[in-house]
């Protein structure tokens, strides 16, 4: 039976205390009501804490600040004052290992950010990065809570500001599963990885009201800031999914590919896939005429675990592939030209994908493995007046700057400064090696002839039969199979089908590489 203080109406012995802790947890778990629940059911959605159930192991979560409440006043805030503000924040393990979450619980105001809301957004981001374990935040808000005014705003800063000291450090994952609008948006922006859910989540600067204010154009939501928007077309989503249990379920995917800081290696798992597979298959995906197309995807099955793999930036920028996978067991990151998309050649978003690609694999300690077969960078006074210099040289930066294990495998072309780009030899690959069917050269040899031979074609009387005469002569002069293993340029020409074995005595090798940079604040990358 609870004893009850007759002059404060509470309980006054112990039992009575616990119970009212449980009647205030339950009160917190319920939400605000039924019907803001049935609401969020409407639209498809599940609640903040059925998601948090799903990101982690079963029974592992553990809230923090469960009953927060804002100390605002005006608008009518005074009188409404739910436990947690709209946040549910703590930490759980996925596949045993620890990581810190937030969610955003769209059912109390909307989801927006207050002082309260923000403050404990900050103290979760703080406790990922002292204990060094990955940051997962499950986003369904509607921006800054326009009752709190420029106190709402400062929470954005703060975590603006704690996501770029984070960045490198912890992986940071955003998963967008409703509304972000307007500054809100840059907190996703500034993470590692952005997942999005179709149809019920957007994420846009200014919304279609504003749009069609400022310029008349007329657009949906969706249309203007939906996940295949943002997946095919702008890049900010690196994964889209129809539907939040497929979502979450790739978010833990990800994370078992992930160290949990950078001071720590990915983690590897034993394999029963045999490290000295051959792979006569390889021998027939890849034609040797450079003009025939094949897919790279085909290739990269052959050769990993298994043949799986997670793509990063699948549908967006196709002409280059960037994934994570295993070799042996060990976690890799893949590079590698598509020469099914725009036959593979490098433009400005395959050179930005790319680049943020092998950056978050130094930055994680994931050696990187590239698959060339590249005839150039793309041409066109588009790609000149885009910058495709400036961002062509974003994937120099990224290469030239990483220490981890980097390993190149030119397996057709490798032409021109995209050949340079792509992780040569020259700019510091460990391990370089090539198939017979390579071909590494300034230019393709029909090209080349024509520039070095013009004069001979144009003087011949049968130009045709001249300008073919040449370009055999350049082939066999310059471009032959073994040609930069000759002077060093690639370190071996390997039989194909021993690929897989090849690549995981050298990573093997590489396991313990060590590299410094020079000692500087941070480099003034290329923008």
């Amino acid at each position: 039976m609870t004893v009850v203080d007759e002059t404060t109406g509470e309980p006054a012995d112990t039992r009575g205390r616990v119970a009212e802790l449980h009647a205030l947890r339950q009160q917190a778990h319920q939400g605000p009501s039924e019907r803001a629940t049935e609401a969020q059911r409407a639209k498809g959605k599940l609640t903040a804490r059925e998601r948090v159930e799903l990101l982690l192991d079963e029974g592992s979560f553990r809230e923090v600040e469960q009953l927060r409440r804002h100390r605002a006043s005006g608008f009518g805030l005074e009188a409404k004052k739910p436990y947690t503000d709209g946040v549910v924040t703590g930490w759980g393990t996925v596949e045993g290992r620890t990581v810190f979450v937030y969610a955003h619980d769209f059912r109390i105001f909307g989801g927006a950010l207050g002082e309260a809301h923000a403050t404990k957004i900050h103290k979760i981001m703080d406790m990922a990065i002292s204990a060094g374990a990955p940051l997962v935040s499950l986003n369904d808000g509607a921006g800054a809570r326009i009752q709190e005014g420029v106190s709402a705003l400062a929470g954005y800063g703060g975590i603006f500001q704690r996501n770029t000291r984070a960045s490198g450090v912890i992986p940071q994952i955003s998963v967008m599963l409703g509304p972000c609008a307007g500054g809100a948006a840059y907190s996703p922006a500034l993470t590692d990885f952005v997942f999005m859910v179709r149809d019920t989540s957007q994420m846009f600067i200014t919304g279609p009201d504003v749009v069609k204010a400022v310029t008349g154009e007329e657009i949906t939501q969706n249309g203007l800031g939906g996940a295949d928007v943002h997946a095919e077309t702008s890049g900010v989503a690196h994964f889209a999914y129809d539907d939040e249990e497929t979502c979450i379920a790739e978010v833990r995917y990800l994370l078992s590919l992930l160290p949990q800081n950078n001071r720590e290696n990915p983690p590897s798992v034993p394999s029963d896939d045999p490290a000295d597979r051959r792979s006569e298959a390889l021998l027939d995906l890849v034609p040797a005429d450079g003009n025939r197309p094949y897919d790279m995807h085909k290739v990269i099955e052959e050769i990993v675990d298994d043949g799986d793999y997670l793509e990063i930036h699948e549908r967006w920028a196709r002409n280059i592939i960037c994934a994570l996978s295993r070799i042996d067991g060990q976690v890799v990151g893949i590079v590698a030209n598509q020469p099914q998309s725009l036959a593979g050649v490098l433009d400005i978003e395959a050179s930005e994908k790319a680049a943020r690609f092998v950056q978050m694999c130094d930055a994680f300690n994931i050696p990187i493995v590239t698959l060339l077969d590249v005839p150039g960078f793309l041409p066109g006074v588009d790609q000149e007046h885009g910058g495709i210099i400036r961002h062509g040289a974003k994937l120099l930066y990224a290469y030239c700057n990483a220490t981890v294990p980097r390993i190149s495998l030119i397996l057709r072309k490798a032409y021109g400064g995209a050949y340079i780009v792509m992780d040569s030899q020259s700019i510091g690959a460990d391990l370089t090696y090539a198939w017979p069917t390579n071909e590494i050269a300034v230019m393709g040899a029909e090209g080349a002839a024509n520039v070095i031979f013009r004069k001979q074609i144009a003087e011949a009387e049968d130009s045709d039969a001249m300008r073919a005469r040449m370009v055999k002569e350049y082939k066999a002069e310059l471009m032959h199979p073994y040609y930069a293993a000759e002077r060093g340029l690639v370190d071996d020409v390997i039989d194909p089908t021993e690929t897989r074995e090849i690549l995981a005595g050298a990573l093997a090798m590489l396991r313990t590489k060590h590299a410094d940079l020079p000692s500087r604040k941070h480099g003034n990358p290329p923008q």
